[in-house]
């Protein structure tokens, strides 16, 4: 996968200037050599440096982004998650997409699968528990859950991406076993969600790890060929 470069990088303001939001740690001058962990620990530090302030005009701008990507593409079903550990906010973007009617779920540990990922409906008034991470997710029930098939895209929370559309997430594999065959059935579309912070030169991967097509941020929309 090689990138295209930066869709857009202009015209959405941000809390620090025209490079997004910016973190007390400089995750461009991080050691391409660190371990898969170290880079996890140090680019977590990172967004959750970021002040309340940046944080909010973080999740406003990054919001907008997405929602005229979604609309370009006319998506209908949109999976996407709940905020953890300063990963950028998502309930401004469900709150639109609410308003908008367009159905939005959530993902939950597959109860019989390991290492595998349900998507259930989720609304207003959806029952949620914590999983054993301490993440809510939707109170198990067949007639919420969405087949992967009919979403149209998957918005994937991640810890850092490089500039060739890898994805690193919390090492669990969740997404990238759920993920396996999206391009050979051209749905779901994967799409990533993160602050300017998270982007780094490059990253070790895996065979299994699934790069992602695009990858929104507050400053910019990154699309992989």
């Amino acid at each position: 996968m090689s990138i295209t470069s930066p869709v857009s990088n202009t015209s959405v303001p941000t809390a620090n200037g025209p490079h997004g939001t910016q973190s007390e740690i400089d995750t461009t001058t991080l050691n391409p050599n660190l371990s898969r962990a170290e880079l996890r620990k140090q680019i977590r530090l990172a967004r959750r440096s970021l002040s309340t302030e940046v944080q909010t005009e973080a999740n406003l701008a990054a919001s907008r982004r997405m929602l005229e990507k979604l609309s370009a593409l006319n998506a209908q079903h949109v999976a996407l998650y709940l905020t953890h550990d300063g990963e950028l906010a998502t309930a401004p973007l469900i709150e639109a997409l609410w308003q908008q009617g367009i159905q939005t779920y959530l993902p939950r540990l597959h109860p019989f699968n390991a290492g595998q990922l349900l998507f259930l409906h989720y609304h207003a008034d959806s029952p949620m528990l914590p999983n054993q991470f301490g993440i809510l997710e939707p109170k198990l029930d067949v007639r919420s859950v969405m087949p992967i098939e009919r979403l149209d895209v998957v918005i994937t929370p991640l810890v850092a991406f490089d500039i060739k559309g890898n994805r690193m997430g919390m090492g669990g594999g969740y997404y990238d076993r759920t993920l396996a065959n999206w391009h050979s059935k051209g749905k779901p579309l994967p799409m990533g969600y993160a602050h300017d912070c998270q982007q780094v030169t490059a990253l070790p991967c895996e065979h299994w790890d699934v790069p992602l097509p695009f990858i929104i941020t507050p400053s910019s929309e990154w699309q992989f060929d």
